[in-house]
């Protein structure tokens, strides 16, 4: 007994002893201000998965784990603090491998060109190549790579995976009801291949994405678009074929690069990295005033109440936590506007009008402006149309006005593990939801006749907010998507443009004197390594569920950019084997 008393003794204390170090070790680090050199160089590593905003609890990710995600908000910040701060020389954008999306590739061009349009450059550097890569660094005073830099540059696919074959051989019978031909979702499951519809909304947005890509490489590079064509057909080449097409500007390993920017009395380059920049306030860059404009951050699938995070699906947006937000920058008297930031796909229905409910409450308190970043579509949408004014990205995907609603019958899957069912039932219609068996067409006849009285209802809101009658509503609806251009073209968003337009756009609906500064405010409140500890095992889980999740899509994204961007490395790795 004594003995386990001591080592019981001795394991607590050294839990005591390590919380200590580790909460004195963030406190030195919080009451220490970053010391930027003159002529640094911020350097912006554009790597991996960037998520819109931090996820839940990034302050026990980022002081005990490893560090959370980059994330697009720390870019702009960090960007938009580098293009006032007299000690940063310049921005080096180092980019590959990056999942961003079309809006959040958007956004860090508009902040790439805004550190240029402030006098200062800009330089692009990178060791691997794609389409994406070359879309963002195109904005960029000049683009870098070292000799054996490898380029895919390929045309553009939409790639839509269909299971409908597995379930039929698991003996899973989907019964979904779609509103209507462009929801396309359903038809991963319901169907082997995509509908005629379905086609038609994927060649209508890849023919916009073609067309800002080609007006990109124009402007930017100079590049007619039956050069960059070309240049597809080729599909695959090294740093010197890029040179000479004119996609870079030369041929430097990353020293090279460094020894060509460093000052002269300088042994070596001087630079910034982005965690080591975010500690920079924008107070000390005298970048703030009394003025707040608050953004709310809604990011990942809508369901449930609590944001947080599944370790499949990732980031889980749920009402109370998005409510929640809102009503804080809705009754904070020091703000005059809200920054509504939306970036999802979609979810449950009943989640969604939650949010989009308090948005509306809101909106009729102080101006609400959505930011619609990589994707507003579906739930995304819904979230969104009851705010003052819609601003989305030009590659941000909107719409999806439509409605999937059914459940999946698996007796056969029962059947062929041998498993069955005893049922005790009172009152009619007691197994229609059940996954035993299918509806009947009574059963059917009501659940339809319920989701169509749900979906119009819906629809007829968003026509009357929108400025549209019923028919002209329903013209965009049924599930079709368009880029954030397209939508603006069509009524469902007022206008393109990032996250700087909207916060513009916020001040003057808020009577904001257009010379004065303001403070921008983010929610969620990002805690501190000790408030996320003193907060219980709710932050230390969804931090562990979050590594899990960031663990596997990395790991997974990491494997194919190497043998899908790469095929030389495959090539070499299969032969030495």
């Amino acid at each position: 007994m004594m003995g386990f008393l001591k080592t019981f003794l001795a394991a607590m204390l050294a839990i005591v002893v390590t919380l200590l170090i580790v909460v004195g070790a963030v406190a030195i680090k919080a009451m220490q201000k970053p010391d930027i050199e003159k002529r640094s160089w911020l350097v912006v590593d554009l790597y991996g998965e960037i998520q819109e905003y931090d996820p839940p609890s990034s302050g026990i990710l980022d002081q005990v784990m490893g560090g959370g995600p980059e994330t697009l908000q720390r870019i702009l910040d960090n960007m938009a603090k580098a293009a006032v701060d007299d000690r940063i020389a310049g921005v080096i954008v180092k980019v590959a491998g990056c999942t961003a999306g079309g809006g959040m590739r958007e956004e860090i061009r508009g902040a790439i060109k805004a550190v240029r349009a402030a006098g200062k450059p800009v330089y692009g550097w990178s060791d691997s190549a794609d389409k994406g890569v070359f879309y963002v660094a195109a904005a960029c005073d000049s683009v870098f790579m070292p000799p054996t830099a490898y380029i895919s540059f390929l045309g553009y696919a939409m790639t839509v995976p269909h299971v409908r074959g597995t379930l039929d051989k698991l003996g899973v019978e989907p019964r979904l009801h779609k509103i209507k031909d462009y929801k396309s979702a359903a038809e991963v499951v319901m169907d082997k291949e995509l509908s005629p519809a379905a086609r038609e909304n994927e060649e209508w947005i890849l023919a916009d994405v073609w067309a800002e890509m080609m007006n990109v490489l124009s402007e930017d590079r100079g590049l007619t678009e039956d050069e960059v064509t070309g240049l597809m057909e080729e599909a695959a080449f090294g740093a010197a074929r890029a040179l000479e097409a004119g996609l870079i500007d030369g041929i430097l390993y990353w020293d090279e690069l460094a020894d060509r920017l460093k000052g002269e009395d300088d042994d070596d380059l001087r630079t910034v990295s982005m965690g080591r920049y975010a500690d920079v306030d924008f107070d000390d860059l005298d970048m703030t005033g009394d003025a707040k404009i608050a953004v709310v951050h809604a990011q990942g699938t809508i369901g449930g109440r609590q944001s947080g995070v599944n370790p499949l699906l990732g980031m889980m947006m749920g009402h109370e936590s998005v409510c929640a937000d809102l009503r804080r920058a809705r009754e904070d008297e020091d703000v005059a506007a809200v920054v509504f930031r939306v970036n999802s796909g979609g979810g449950d229905a009943l989640t969604s009008d939650l949010i989009g409910h308090e948005v509306e409450i809101t909106a009729a308190v102080k101006p609400v402006i959505v930011s619609m970043v990589d994707v507003a579509a579906s739930g995304g949408y819904h979230i969104a149309y009851r705010a003052t004014r819609i601003v989305a990205d030009g590659n941000t995907i909107a719409g999806s006005i439509g409605s999937i609603s059914g459940k999946f019958v698996a007796k056969g899957l029962y059947d062929k593990l041998g498993i069955t069912h005893s049922f005790v039932t009172r009152g009619p219609n007691a197994l229609m939801w059940s996954d035993v068996y299918d509806f009947t067409d009574e059963q059917w006849e009501i659940h339809a006749a319920r989701h169509w009285a749900d979906f119009n209802d819906w629809l007829r809101d968003v026509a009357e907010r929108r400025g549209m009658s019923f028919a002209e509503a329903e013209k965009l609806a049924h599930g079709r998507v368009w880029t954030g251009r397209q939508a603006a073209g069509n009524g469902l968003v007022d206008e393109v443009g990032g996250l700087d337009r909207a916060v513009v756009l916020a001040c003057e609906l808020a009577e904001v004197p257009a010379d004065e500064k303001i403070t921008v405010v983010h929610y969620p409140e990002s805690k501190d390594f000790l408030e996320s500890l003193l907060s219980g095992e709710g932050d230390m889980a969804m931090a562990a569920r979050w590594l899990v999740y960031r663990a596997l899509r990395e790991d997974v994204a990491g494997t194919w950019n190497m043998v899908a961007n790469n095929p030389r490395w495959y090539v070499e790795e299969l032969r030495v084997r």
